[in-house]
């Protein structure tokens, strides 16, 4: 039993490290490195991706060509560096590798600095939504608790002990909701708030950037 425990472990870590291979076997084996690098370069990778990519086809006996993979590379970057996907990769939360070489990081940084704040007030607004969310199904969950306890009061056979105590119960929750009541509200006011910076960043970056 260890022992097919231990085989499987082996075999998950296997398939854990086939499925980070960057590259194919017979991509390894083309040796495109030139191409390799453009993508690459195009994608805002930096240098060290070829150490992946030279592990994966280590295993294949193929050992890249570092020459070829940097003219691709360089190549492939212009394409990457462009203010407009400067901001695509600032909005979507993507991090910057510092690849774009200085003429075309003056324009690119701006824009990337602009996505992010975009990126911000609109996370800003997924977060608020999330926390309304929250309140909304932990104020169904005291409603729940709240029909449960009067109906627990109306059971036979209790002592008038046992009913006062059921009663404070119900006050009580009837207290915890109010409390989550109150939060929603202001969590809602911070939807609405979160809205309102959505749509000014939106209308402040969209004559440069265009509809997204």
């Amino acid at each position: 039993m260890k022992f097919l425990i231990v085989a499987a472990a082996a075999a998950g870590a296997l398939l854990g490290l086939a499925s980070c291979a960057t590259m194919s076997a017979d991509q390894c084996l083309a040796g495109d490195w030139v191409g390799q690098g453009y993508s690459d370069g195009a994608s805002g990778l930096s240098m060290s991706r070829l150490d992946d990519h030279a592990q994966a086809c280590a295993k294949h006996g193929v050992i890249p060509d570092a020459a070829a993979y940097r003219a691709g590379r360089d190549q492939g970057l212009p394409r990457y560096c462009t203010p407009a996907n400067g901001f695509r990769a600032g909005r979507t939360g993507s991090g910057y590798a510092g690849v774009c070489p200085a003429y075309l990081e003056a324009d690119f940084m701006p824009a990337y600095r602009d996505g992010q704040i975009v990126h911000a007030a609109e996370q800003a607004l997924t977060d608020a939504r999330g926390r309304v969310d929250s309140l909304g199904r932990e104020l169904a969950d005291l409603d729940d608790k709240i029909t449960a306890k009067q109906a627990e009061l109306r059971a036979e056979g209790l002592t008038e002990a046992q009913r006062d105590q059921i009663r404070n119960r119900i006050q009580e929750i009837r207290r915890e909701r109010a409390n989550a009541e109150r939060d929603w509200r202001r969590a809602q006011e911070s939807v609405d708030e979160a809205e309102r910076d959505v749509r000014d960043v939106r209308w402040r970056f969209r004559s440069d950037y265009g509809n997204w």
